[in-house]
């Protein structure tokens, strides 16, 4: 019995020492837990790394946003000026002075709404058929300091001021311009009334005339042609603005000239020219009248046949009567339609005769001076010769 117990008591009591290291025999799988904190770590900073991320895409939009706006914004302000430089009234305005400025006549008139119909020139009241004889760059007048004074929009029409300085004279004009559809997003303009101007000119003393340097006949601008009125005005279409001096200029008339300023779109500007005679052509009449009265002279009769002097007696002469001009008159001219007239002058003849008398058929010497009066005609021929005809107050 205590063996076989003691044979059943022997495992028992080996199992007993054997428990003590069983804890070191589960120790490893404690010390497998002690990088627990370690590996904790990380899972605690991965949410703030999410939250830092959404703060950079939310900023870098914004940004984004930013930076877009701006340049829309940039775009826009650019187009602004863009369309206020190249694409406004004002800027379509000052290209057209700017033109002028340029002597680019042709390019000025090719601009929208600046060439105007005889009708349109009838309707506001000025003479359709105006030539356009100054419509060209040679007939222009220099423009400087040329800027944009005022731009004032009254419903579909655009008032656009502009300042100059026309050869050392100030000006203003205002154009009024309207739409005239557009070239894509750039809208394009042209003036609702004509920028240009009618010179109603009259020049007395010449049927020529220069305009700035540029020559004019009035037979060549007149709707008469050829049997152009002397005395009448010839109309002549000008750009606004624009400054046009009137001179005349020839061997037989001349004149400082007269300068006027065009500064009224589609308004009459008259302007009165009188030339006077050159000294050249004073004195050319003043010789041929003294060749004349000379001629007159060797006339021996009491009166000279179509001159402007003679002598009337009563009784007979004895001989032949003997004349001689001892004071020449001094010639003066004026205007007269399309020539000249000379100028009622006095002058004095001298006659040396014998008078018989018919009651006692007695003879006495005669010398005496016969005062007369000189004047005359000059007539200009079209190759620019004149014809001088001289006469008295009872010659023809």
């Amino acid at each position: 019995m205590d063996a076989a117990s003691g044979g059943a008591g022997a495992p028992g009591s080996d199992a007993t020492p054997g428990a003590a290291p069983a804890p070191t025999q589960d120790a490893p799988p404690s010390t497998q837990h002690t990088p627990l904190p370690a590996q904790a770590a990380p899972q605690l900073v991965q949410p703030p790394a999410k939250r830092r991320r959404r703060r950079s895409l939310a900023l870098d939009l914004t940004l984004l946003g930013v930076v877009g706006a701006v340049l829309v914004a940039a775009v826009f302000a650019a187009w602004g000026v863009i369309e206020r430089e190249f694409y406004s009234p004002s800027a379509f305005v000052e290209r057209y002075v700017g033109l002028l400025a340029d002597g680019r006549a042709s390019d000025a008139l090719a601009m929208p709404g600046v060439v105007v119909k005889s009708s349109e020139l009838e309707d506001a009241g000025l003479p359709p058929t105006a030539s356009d004889a100054l419509l060209r760059s040679a007939a222009l007048a220099a423009i400087d300091d040329v800027r944009v004074m005022s731009e004032e929009t009254d419903g579909d029409i655009t008032r656009v001021t502009i300042a100059y300085t026309a050869r050392g004279h100030d000006g203003t004009t205002t154009f009024s311009v309207e739409r005239d559809g557009s070239i894509g997003p750039a809208p394009t303009w042209r003036f609702a009334k004509s920028p240009l101007a009618v010179m109603n000119l009259t020049v007395t003393g010449s049927m020529s005339f220069d305009v700035n340097g540029f020559q004019v006949d009035k037979r060549q601008v007149s709707p008469d042609g050829m049997d152009a009125d002397p005395l009448a005005p010839v109309s002549l279409l000008v750009f606004s603005p624009g400054l046009y001096s009137v001179s005349v200029d020839t061997a037989i008339s001349s004149t400082p000239g007269v300068a006027v300023l065009s500064d009224s779109p589609f308004h009459a500007i008259p302007v009165e020219v009188e030339a006077h005679a050159t000294q050249q052509f004073v004195d050319v009449v003043q010789g041929k009248v003294e060749e004349f009265l000379t001629q007159c002279a060797t006339q021996q009769v009491l009166q000279p046949t179509a001159c402007p002097f003679g002598y009337f007696v009563q009784d007979r002469i004895d001989d032949m009567p003997t004349w001689s001009i001892v004071k020449q008159p001094e010639v003066a001219v004026e205007p007269d339609g399309a020539g000249w007239r000379i100028l009622p002058a006095e002058a004095v003849a001298h006659l040396d005769v014998d008078i018989r008398s018919i009651f006692d058929g007695r003879v006495r010497p005669l010398s005496e001076d016969v005062p007369f009066i000189v004047k005359g005609t000059i007539t200009v021929q079209p190759d620019g010769s004149a014809s001088i005809v001289v006469t008295g107050p009872d010659t023809q």
